[in-house]
């Protein structure tokens, strides 16, 4: 596989996650971050990192609408919920690994 084949089969699959994870606002951040370590906000970051190692200007909230197909605010209006007793405790939980 040449550079070239590598980086557009990763984008592709990146692609595809971001189209997998707009699909599925019912998977909250907080229930992500608890069972994998990230969640659509560590994307944004990510992805507005690998700008800034690029050279490429772009913000926060910027990579935040490339990530959740729409602006943040809306997309925590629409779809996210307040996290429950439980879902707190393990994400706290997991601060403290």
């Amino acid at each position: 596989m040449t550079d070239q084949e590598r980086l557009e089969l990763e984008a592709a699959a990146f692609r595809r996650l971001l189209q997998h994870l707009r699909s599925r606002p019912d998977a909250q951040n907080i229930d992500m971050m608890n069972l994998a370590g990230f969640c659509r906000n560590c994307l944004s970051k990510w992805f507005k990192a690998a700008a800034d190692d690029n050279g490429v200007a772009i913000t926060l909230d910027e990579a935040r609408e490339e990530v959740y197909g729409m602006p943040y605010a809306e997309w925590k209006s629409k779809y996210q919920k307040e996290a429950s007793a439980e879902q707190q405790a393990a994400f706290n939980k997991g601060k403290d690994a």
